[in-house]
């Protein structure tokens, strides 16, 4: 499975003629390839796979998506915890 992960355009630069942004993912940014979303300006939201970020959300969207992110990620901790 893969999953697509919001994070919020902090800055946008142009690295060897290719549109790159840092994204900030909850206080950790990294380098993503921004080519198919020109349209993208500093603020906006966007999801991130394996380094290219695939398409703009709303702020709502982005924060709905991390909800469910955190929610799966207690209950995999839960079930975990009961398989000890």
């Amino acid at each position: 499975m893969c999953l697509g992960i919001p994070g919020k355009i902090i800055t946008i630069y142009e690295n060897h003629g290719t549109k790159m942004a840092k994204i900030d993912f909850g206080g950790v940014s990294r380098e993503v390839c921004i080519e198919v979303i020109p349209e993208a300006k500093p603020g906006d939201w966007t999801i991130v796979h394996a380094g290219f970020a695939l398409n703009l959300l709303s702020e709502d969207e982005a924060q709905e998506t991390l909800d469910i992110l955190q929610e799966m990620a207690e209950l995999a901790e839960e079930e975990n915890s009961l398989n000890e």
